[in-house]
């Protein structure tokens, strides 16, 4: 199995592995998938692993920081 490190990867695998993991990420489903697709853009970058990326997201809900204005792109928030 290969491994999904930034270290052991091509951009190209990554975006593929990010494809594979969210499933539909054109976000024709529900309208909020794309927005769930760029929080891994920095992971296809290179620049953050998915577990970085992953305890960055969690650790917004663990501070108490779901009361913020959440300033992402998914327009199901408008209904």
């Amino acid at each position: 199995m290969p491994g999904y490190l930034i270290k052991d990867t091509t951009p190209e695998e990554r975006k593929q592995i990010v494809e594979d993991s969210l499933g539909n990420i054109s976000a024709s489903c529900d309208g909020c998938m794309a927005g769930l697709a760029e929080m891994y853009d920095a992971y296809i970058r290179g620049e953050k692993e998915i577990r970085e990326i992953n305890m960055e997201f969690h650790a917004r809900y663990v501070k108490g920081d779901m009361e913020k204005e959440d300033t992402g792109s998914c327009i199901m928030k408008q209904f």
